[in-house]
């Protein structure tokens, strides 16, 4: 028996197996277009390791337990900031299955799945569908950078959603990968019925208006890639976040979201300010590491990263400090 999701009038492989289809993935919301529904706070979370840089799954968990307790929406495991290039893809893939077993059945589980080959993220794709993930959020492909135009990234995209079991959501973070999706290959993909949105990590403000103007007859849901810029997406039309910050100051971002939503932009903005800070220092400043190393003094497991990420000096780590005492969190 098939078991439809949001598009659920067409035939082939976007459609799920009852076997590929537990029932945990009834409880999910769905926007009046009858796609899934993204709206909301994501932490795309950290991946512990131990003293010799395997995955600690236990300290995983302790984590999920946590996050558990805070309204997120779900959370985006395999992120930039699940140090995903570092992983293999069995631990990749492990690493999910970990988190939707521990994971609330109400809570969505958007899983990385990118891969610099088109096969290779189709297959890595149906793996986290396997896996228990709800939605797949795929990277674009970067090494080619100077051949990755809007064509072939029309084309790759277009392959992996018709494939996949489970929505994809874009991903463009051109921090790391050094090129932005164009905003015409965006509004192309936004017509295919197994692409549910994108995450923007760019903090374009203006693109991001843009987008969801262009893309409002096609349910396309926008999330803020950044808790810098969170409310000014929110402005423009953004439905949600995947803010690192929120791995560490997980209610405080969920606050914020209440905020933007209710049309209290007042304290919406004495919030924003706020958080501009200590979100710049554990992404564009400092990075993974940094993350990690506040996750340690906020109650969670941080930890070291896999090398060759290397931990924060003193200078480094005596800078973090300030930008989250600077701001009344530490």
């Amino acid at each position: 028996m098939l078991c439809a999701r949001a598009w659920r009038g067409l035939s082939g492989p976007v459609r799920r197996t009852a076997a590929l289809c537990p029932a945990w993935k009834r409880t999910q919301s769905y926007t009046t277009g009858g796609k899934l529904d993204l709206s909301g706070i994501y932490p795309p979370i950290a991946t512990p390791f131990t003293a010799k840089e395997d995955v600690d799954y236990q300290k995983l968990e302790e984590n999920l337990q946590k996050y558990a307790k805070i309204p997120f929406k779900g959370l985006v495991v395999q992120g930039s900031n699940g140090e995903y290039p570092y992983l293999t893809e069995v631990e990749r893939v492990e690493v999910v299955r970990t988190v939707r077993r521990s994971l609330p059945a109400d809570k969505l589980v958007m899983a990385g799945s990118g891969c610099e080959s088109t096969r290779a993220t189709v297959q890595l794709t149906e793996k986290m569908a396997a896996a228990g993930a709800d939605a797949v959020l795929v990277v674009t492909p970067c090494f080619y950078k100077g051949k990755m135009d809007g064509r072939a990234l029309i084309q790759h995209f277009t392959k992996v959603a018709d494939s996949s079991p489970v929505p994809v959501v874009l991903y463009s973070v051109p921090a790391n990968t050094g090129l932005e999706l164009p905003l015409d290959a965006v509004l192309k993909l936004s017509q295919h019925p197994n692409i549910l949105g994108l995450k923007d990590s760019g903090g374009d403000i203006t693109r991001i208006g843009l987008i969801v103007h262009k893309t409002k007859t096609q349910d396309f849901q926008v999330l803020a890639g950044s808790a810098g810029f969170l409310m000014a997406a929110y402005c423009v039309g953004a439905v949600g976040g995947v803010c690192a910050l929120a791995n560490v100051l997980g209610r405080e971002l969920c606050e914020l979201e209440r905020l933007c939503v209710s049309g209290r932009w007042e304290e919406a903005r004495v919030l924003q300010q706020r958080l501009i800070e200590p979100n710049a220092a554990v992404t564009r400043k400092l990075g993974v590491p940094a993350l990690k190393q506040a996750m340690e003094w906020f109650g969670y497991h941080g930890g070291a990263c896999r090398s060759p990420l290397q931990p924060l000096t003193e200078a480094e780590t005596q800078q973090l400090r300030r930008d989250f005492s600077s701001t009344g969190w530490l």
